[in-house]
């Protein structure tokens, strides 16, 4: 093969060639989960303010999702990017605590 597409061959021929674009593959971030834990000491009403203020939730989304974290130790607020997710938990916590509540929100790989 010559180097020159457009240079004719020993026998005469010209070479050509086709001109691809290669796109690099884009790779789907990873996603989180973003975990409330339940304690003993923070109030149910509070919770649900939480889902509602900084989860986009409903009144009953959010009622349904405290009660799962109060009957089973854990509930998902939801699933996002890592920035996102690290974004809300500093939220939940920020605000929990600035009102005296221990309530622990975590995030976990999805």
């Amino acid at each position: 093969m010559s180097a020159n597409p457009d240079k004719p061959l020993d026998d005469g021929s010209v070479e050509t060639g086709i001109i691809t674009k290669t796109r690099p593959k884009t790779k789907k971030p990873s996603m989180y989960k973003v975990l409330l834990l339940n304690d003993d000491y923070t109030p149910m009403e509070f919770v649900v303010h939480i889902l509602e203020v900084f989860f986009g939730k409903t009144i009953e989304d959010a009622t349904k999702i405290m009660l799962h974290v109060h009957q089973k130790g854990v509930g998902l607020c939801g699933i996002y990017t890592y920035e996102v997710a690290q974004t809300k938990v500093n939220q939940t916590m920020d605000f929990s605590r600035k009102h005296q509540h221990p309530l622990q929100c975590v995030l976990e790989k999805d």
